[in-house]
């Protein structure tokens, strides 16, 4: 069987620390890019907002620390990221409260605003354009985990961080990434057991 072919199993996905740096900070931007959406949708479940993140974080990664060495930038920018989206989803939150108590409200031309609704969290373009069934039962899964354990996974397991950089990602310690991913993939296999 061709070791090309085969999948990558959960030992190896976790141990991957080989990994080729790029060349300019533009190389390692659009090498991130995608998998920064899908993870800022994941977790905000608005593409606009996504799309908003994602281009905030790559702007503060180059004006504070393109001078950085290119070791550092996925760390920093997966750091940057996750505060930003930790941002949006407070901000959302104050907005609905305050929405709510004043029931609408005014602009400043007197013309009435509307009511703010939450985000609809129903199937996106991207679950429709992937392998449908699979691809949303894993994107809810991860979704109904913790904050903390969703971090740790989504940075160790589907970005590669290693311990280490995932721990100054998530501002923890590396016990404590340990302990999220060990309960993150457990409740992914309870979650998705009918998947196996």
């Amino acid at each position: 069987m061709n070791s090309l072919a085969a999948p990558l199993g959960e030992a190896e996905l976790l141990t991957r620390d080989e990994r080729v740096l790029p060349a300019s900070l533009d190389m390692f931007l659009a090498g991130v890019e995608r998998r920064a959406f899908r993870v800022a949708e994941m977790h905000l479940g608005h593409r606009e907002d996504a799309l908003d993140a994602v281009q905030d974080s790559m702007l503060r990664l180059v004006r504070h620390y393109r001078d950085k060495p290119a070791a550092e930038w996925s760390p920093l920018f997966w750091g940057i990221l996750r505060r930003r989206v930790v941002d949006l989803q407070r901000r959302r939150k104050v907005r609905s409260i305050v929405v709510g108590w004043l029931g609408g409200g005014h602009d400043s031309n007197g013309d009435e605003l509307p009511v703010w609704e939450p985000a609809d969290t129903g199937p996106g373009p991207l679950d429709r354009l992937h392998d449908a069934q699979s691809y949303a039962d894993m994107a809810a899964a991860v979704k109904k985990l913790p904050q903390r354990q969703r971090e740790a996974f989504m940075l160790r397991v589907l970005e590669g961080l290693d311990v280490a950089e995932t721990a100054r990602a998530m501002c923890c310690s590396e016990g404590s990434v340990k302990t999220h991913l060990s309960r993150a993939m457990h409740n992914l296999r309870d979650q998705l057991e009918d998947w196996r």
